[in-house]
């Protein structure tokens, strides 16, 4: 192999393995999405239901995709902050994953251009 191609070789893979041990620092993970809601109780007399509404809330609810189906849950503030930081984690992750798998091609690249110069 080239010094070049070795030299940019060893670079992918120190970021590759850069990368790697950012995945391991990862704590918790979650799928999904929070949204704070206010909302209108039932009782036809109630201040939510007046000019202007003072909709009852804050409430934090979590959504997401379990088996294929929309999954709701409501949460107090302190689970709403736990599934904030679990949420924020996967993204990282995935963002974190995005590029291994970016820096993974260019070093597949490079190893073929490399094995197709050395076959006869």
């Amino acid at each position: 192999m080239a010094r070049s191609s070795a030299d940019r070789l060893a670079g992918y893979q120190r970021r590759y393995r850069n990368l790697a041990a950012q995945l391991a620092d990862i704590g918790y993970i979650a799928a999904g999405s929070l949204a704070q809601r206010h909302n209108r109780c039932g009782k036809p007399n109630c201040h939510c239901h007046r000019d202007p509404p003072h909709l009852h809330g804050p409430y934090w609810q979590w959504t997401a995709k379990v088996n294929g189906k929309t999954v709701n849950r409501r949460l107090t503030q302190s689970e709403a902050e736990l599934y904030q930081e679990w949420i924020d984690n996967d993204r990282r992750q995935r963002a974190i994953i995005t590029q291994m798998r970016e820096i993974a091609a260019k070093a597949t690249e490079l190893l073929l251009h490399e094995n197709a110069r050395q076959e006869p």
